[in-house]
């Protein structure tokens, strides 16, 4: 079956992540197509004090289903890029690489009420809707944006925006 898959990832780091974060886009785009990049956002570390993340979606289409797509393009991308996991979850790490959406319905739901996510997802995907509340993504992107800090930091995948990957 050769049929394309839409993936909206979401990309972290708070190690190098001037690096990683455009290695990992690069890294992908060995895998599969890559459609759409949305600015970095710089943010406070979730869930223990460390560095400041940077994150970043990317519309993404393979042939994967979505196991496939983790254990053979993202795991191994995480790898290469320095991943180590560990029982802290909140560790600073050199990538992290979720999947958001596949094929438009959300992977996980906590990924919802984070900033981190949604305010990339949102600069890509506008025109998408909360599954939870189903309000437009803007408007969960821009009350979400009033409850944490973040800036835009569009240096860092500048390489990536524009009219490369619109569609």
């Amino acid at each position: 079956m050769n049929e394309l898959h839409f993936a909206y990832l979401n990309l972290g780091s708070n190690i190098q992540p001037e690096i990683n974060l455009p290695e990992a886009v690069h890294l992908l785009e060995e895998y599969g197509e890559i459609r759409k990049v949305s600015s970095a956002w710089e943010s406070k570390s979730v869930g223990a004090d460390g560095p400041n993340y940077l994150n970043a979606c990317v519309l993404f289409m393979s042939k994967y289903m979505q196991v496939e797509l983790k254990e053979n393009i993202i795991r191994p991308i995480e790898a290469r890029l320095g991943r180590r996991r560990s029982e802290n979850k909140y560790a600073p790490r050199t990538i992290d690489i979720d999947i958001v959406l596949f094929d438009n319905r959300p992977y996980n739901d906590r990924f919802w009420r984070f900033a981190f996510v949604i305010v990339p997802l949102a600069e890509i995907y506008p025109e998408y809707q909360n599954p939870l509340t189903g309000e437009s993504i803007v408007h969960t992107a821009t009350r979400l944006r009033r409850e944490a800090w973040m800036e835009a930091r569009p240096g860092v995948l500048g390489q990536y925006n524009g009219s490369k990957f619109s569609s």
